[in-house]
């Protein structure tokens, strides 16, 4: 029995561990924020205004502060010093811990909306009397992990500020939330953002070694029947790798959706890889699972031991990808060119 074809909307909503799962407040929001990050200034006194990725124009009497994000921008906004009173999407893992979806968001300061795919409170929502909502794009217009059959109502309570996650670099995108942040309060020039941003160009300019420029590099997630293979013009992240001069393999039948080239494991095969970076999110099936694949057992990478994990949904700050590209030139260094 075949797979369904998988967007990458589809294949983040359903749970590939063992098998495939049905798709089915007030918070102290201005707390201090910790020695040396970005801290909020106080709040504006004339009106806001901001146009998103949508093309759509946001007016409000003042500067919201009452922020309500998806945990992706959640993340990404806190490293920039802005504080939401809530979040929604993955952030806490089966077994308690913090999904690494979070960063560096204390919970402890926010109340949360949903955990999982489809999940939004939203009478919760409504009674954190929200001034903005903010989610990264991943499909057109679509806000990421808002339940489309609840939009109308959570667009009805406040305002709603979409970020495209999907063509266009890593760098940009990091810009694009920084002016988000900015918008709200953020200073861009604080020791931390500039900081984090001198971090991130450094551990840049270092990954493309020439050794790691000679490692054909296959990015890949996989399922119990299936598995996909990352296609650099969907993933910015994979985008980005292939920007900075690291050889990743391209996927040559593309699904119609995009992200994806999905393979049965009989054909685990299809591709020369010296390093396989495997998608390290929990609901990826892992690693060991993986092995119990007779045909990705006895890929030439793995059994030289050049597998490694890929950090699919990074968090799009200067502090994530600094420390993604440093762990992935860590594991580069360590692999080598194998024959044939």
């Amino acid at each position: 029995m075949s797979l369904p074809v998988l967007s990458r909307r589809g294949f983040l909503a359903a749970g590939l561990g063992t098998a495939l799962l049905t798709l089915t407040a007030c918070g102290e929001g201005a707390e201090k924020a910790p020695e040396g990050a970005a801290s909020p200034s106080a709040p504006a006194a004339g009106p806001w205004s901001f146009t998103d990725d949508r093309g759509k124009k946001i007016d409000l009497p003042k500067r919201p502060e009452r922020i309500v994000a998806q945990i992706g921008a959640a993340a990404v906004l806190w490293d920039f010093g802005v504080r939401p009173i809530a979040v929604f999407g993955p952030h806490k893992l089966k077994d308690g811990s913090k999904d690494p979806q979070i960063g560096d968001v204390d919970l402890a300061k926010v109340e949360t909306l949903g955990n999982v795919w489809d999940e939004f409170n939203v009478e919760k929502y409504i009674s954190l009397q929200p001034e903005l909502l903010i989610s990264g794009m991943y499909n057109g217009d679509t806000l990421w992990y808002v339940p489309e059959k609840s939009t109308a109502t959570i667009e009805q309570v406040a305002p709603t500020l979409g970020v495209k996650l999907f063509g266009r670099s890593i760098p940009n995108l990091i810009a694009k939330y920084g002016e988000v942040a900015a918008s709200l309060g953020a200073d861009l020039n604080a020791p931390a953002v500039t900081g984090a941003k001198a971090g991130f160009e450094a551990a840049s300019k270092a990954l493309p070694t020439p050794e790691a420029r000679q490692l054909k590099i296959m990015v890949m997630a996989g399922g119990p029947e299936a598995l996909w293979i990352a296609h650099f013009k969907d993933h910015i992240d994979v985008g980005y790798m292939k920007e900075l001069g690291l050889d990743v393999v391209v996927p040559d039948k593309v699904e119609k959706t995009g992200y994806w080239e999905t393979l049965s494991w009989e054909n685990a095969d299809k591709y020369d890889a010296d390093v396989i970076l495997v998608d390290a999110r929990a609901q990826s099936m892992q690693v060991p699972e993986m092995m119990k694949k007779p045909t990705f057992a006895q890929l030439p990478a793995v059994k030289a031991g050049q597998v490694y994990p890929w950090r699919a949904e990074q968090r799009y700050s200067y502090q994530g990808y600094t420390a993604m590209l440093e762990e992935l030139a860590a594991n580069l260094a360590k692999a080598k060119k194998l024959d044939g």
